[in-house]
């Protein structure tokens, strides 16, 4: 059996700094992408499904999207 004192791996001391950028550039990149499709899928409802139109659609879809930045944006915390 192998001697666990010659592993290469050492818990805690690797550099994780490519994972987090990884993570943090997909995790935005989904809630962005989430949220111009459900705008989309707002316009083409209204469009298509109901009898508001297109003009209605595309203020809903407009709304959402201002909205949604809104909520969504990265928000600047003060450091203590």
């Amino acid at each position: 059996m192998a001697d666990p004192a010659h592993h290469e791996y050492h818990r805690g001391e690797m550099d994780i700094s490519m994972q987090e950028s990884t993570f943090h550039l997909f995790m935005g990149l989904t809630k962005w992408a989430s949220l111009y499709m459900a705008a989309g899928l707002v316009a083409l409802v209204l469009w298509f499904c109901t009898p508001a139109g297109f003009l209605a659609g595309a203020i809903a879809a407009v709304v959402l999207v201002v909205l949604g930045t809104l909520v969504l944006s990265d928000k600047k915390t003060a450091s203590h």
